[in-house]
């Protein structure tokens, strides 16, 4: 369901001042829609018109995204993938494309993924299905429903704790141990170096 905005409100949204979205209102260039009251609002449909001329909300499309972690929970993904299917079709849900990934939680730079929010970003999808808030990221989920709502984009989410292997969340945890126990290990390296570098300078 699109937002409602007010004048100064959409202006922002569109980078825009007031004057000048009054100024498209006169000319005719956007449609302006008023409350019962006869108040003047916008909607996200708007936004994207201005943001994305020419672009055409009925063609917005409905995606389900499933991934793993890795190779090796190929059935698992099988598994998830089916479960979709059968919770998007329980909710009516017609999908026009499935995305399946095989990459960590942590991972922000899924190519699929990437591929996913940029489709978001420029408006071009309704809606987003997934098994769980980790298939999409194992934090910051919230932030991501954010930036989806922001254009016009619903993340629904089947919450299925099942498809969620909690070996996953171990492998998860070990590579955020992994990647301060790195960078603790690289500062005492640099910690180090730099002690012999004051102790040298303070000989000569």
């Amino acid at each position: 369901m699109d937002n409602m905005y007010r004048i100064g409100e959409f202006a922002k949204r569109v980078g825009r001042s007031t004057s000048t979205v009054r100024r498209w209102e006169r000319e005719g260039r956007i449609t302006v829609r008023r409350t019962a009251s006869g108040q003047r609002y916008f909607t996200d449909s708007d936004v994207r018109r201005v943001l994305h001329p020419g672009f055409d909300d009925s063609s917005r499309r409905v995606v389900v995204y499933c991934r793993v972690s890795s190779r090796g929970q190929m059935d698992a993904l099988a598994s998830q993938v089916q479960a979709m299917e059968e919770f998007c079709r329980g909710r009516g849900l017609a999908v026009d494309e499935w995305v399946r990934e095989v990459g960590g939680g942590m991972d922000l730079k899924r190519k699929q993924f990437l591929a996913l929010m940029d489709a978001i970003e420029r408006g071009e999808l309704a809606t987003v299905v997934v098994a769980h808030q980790d298939r999409l990221a194992r934090f910051g989920f919230e932030y991501l429903e954010h930036v989806a709502d922001k254009h016009g984009c619903e993340i629904v989410v089947a919450n299925q704790e099942s498809l969620s292997p909690p070996e996953e969340m171990v492998q998860d945890l070990l590579a955020i141990v992994h990647t301060f126990s790195s960078r603790l290990s690289g500062l005492r390296r640099y910690t180090k170096a730099l002690k012999h570098d004051l102790t040298s300078g303070g000989a000569r």
